[in-house]
């Protein structure tokens, strides 16, 4: 995987991680363990990007201080639809991730668009979203 695709990679990781915070915050308690749940998995692939970058001999991008979040997560209905957002833009940049990638880089892409994919259903349908799930995870409409 070249070192822009896993930076792009890395880019995506931190804005999930930072958007989970104030999603887990407007949930159940259900919900709030799923959204932590998310976000460990979101951190754990960061951890394993930075490790992939250094290995590369790149330098990988630090976390920006803030990100902008869409619009502002005030209810239930908007954490449950940031979730899927967050899940769906991060489900992109893993698909764009799979044609500049071989072996073993390739099957991490593939387990993170899959990862992805599956969380955004799974918030799609805690939010009453039909159907729950897409046709092609990833794809830019």
């Amino acid at each position: 995987m070249s070192p822009e695709v896993l930076a792009a990679a890395l880019d995506a990781e931190h804005a999930a991680i930072f958007a989970y915070g104030p999603i887990g915050v407007r949930l159940d308690t259900a919900s709030a363990g799923d959204a932590r749940q998310a976000e460990a998995g979101h951190r754990a692939r960061r951890d394993a990007l930075v490790l992939r970058l250094t290995e590369l001999g790149a330098t990988p991008p630090p976390a920006a201080p803030s990100y902008t979040l869409p619009y502002p997560v005030t209810d239930r209905a908007a954490a449950l639809k940031l979730a899927t957002e967050v899940e769906e833009r991060t489900a992109a940049v893993w698909r764009a991730a799979l044609p500049e990638t071989t072996e073993a880089d390739r099957a991490t892409a593939l387990a993170a668009l899959t990862d992805c994919a599956v969380r955004a259903t799974r918030w799609r349908r805690r939010a009453g979203v039909s159907p729950a799930t897409v046709p092609f995870p990833g794809r830019v409409a």
